[in-house]
């Protein structure tokens, strides 16, 4: 038995099937433009960043083990905080014990500028929450310029949605440092010039990033990684070279 089926040749159907598959491509290229800053941040991560780290700090030459390192611990699940503002700096760490330390210093805020990054004299509050208005110099217990470590937080978004003015998006690049890049902070007419000198990604339960040495004076830089998520945290830290 034979079956013969007229073929639709109409001009209407043809113009459907060009349609669905021009929109299957341009959903499969869209979706790759969405998650290869993703992949290729853990790739990048894995092969040339730090990562795992275990203990409650990383193996370093500029860090040292804090008592207060329970108090700033993140959430074991990153799936527990989806629904959080992480604009709100407090957040970033959601299981602190302590609340945040309060700005006891006559300074309120100050100005950063990484070169490399197009970063240009971008605003840190001491002490400020809202991380969609400004930098965040968090739980400040030091100053730039003074031997400790100030711990700056900023956020990160896909590369595509990059801009260099909306602190939404400000640390998107901060993973292309490498050592020896310069930092600049300026506290008024003072202008402090600090070296990068390490990078890792942490989970936000494992490391604590407002260790105190008090042999010199660190810049650490904090953001969410990879881009357009807050699984992990990438650790930028820089040590003071040049005093005013």
């Amino acid at each position: 038995m034979h079956v013969y089926l007229k073929e639709n040749n109409s001009i209407k159907r043809r113009a459907v099937n060009y349609f669905s598959y021009v929109s299957l491509i341009l959903g499969a290229l869209l979706l790759f433009w969405s998650f290869y800053p993703v992949l290729s941040f853990e790739l990048y991560s894995r092969f040339f960043i730090q990562e795992n780290v275990l203990s409650p700090l990383p193996v370093s030459d500029i860090a040292s083990s804090i008592q207060e390192a329970s108090t700033v611990l993140g959430t074991d699940s990153k799936y527990s905080n989806n629904l959080r503002d992480f604009t709100q700096a407090h957040l970033w760490f959601p299981t602190q014990k302590d609340a945040p330390v309060q700005n006891r210093f006559s300074v309120k805020d100050y100005y950063i500028t990484i070169p490399k990054i197009n970063i240009s004299k971008a605003h840190v509050i001491v002490g400020g929450e809202d991380l969609s208005k400004s930098l965040v110099h968090y739980m400040p217990r030091t100053l730039p310029g003074e031997y400790g470590n100030v711990a700056i937080f900023g956020h990160s978004t896909l590369p595509q949605l990059y801009n260099s003015k909306d602190y939404k998006t400000i640390f998107t690049y901060l993973s292309s440092l490498e050592k020896g890049d310069k930092i600049y902070i300026t506290v008024g007419d003072l202008e402090y010039e600090y070296e990068v000198g390490e990078m890792f990604v942490v989970m936000p339960d494992k490391i604590s990033v407002l260790d105190q040495k008090y042999d010199a004076s660190y810049v650490t830089l904090i953001t969410c990684v990879p881009p357009g998520t807050w699984w992990k945290r990438l650790v930028v830290r820089a040590k003071l070279t040049q005093l005013p």
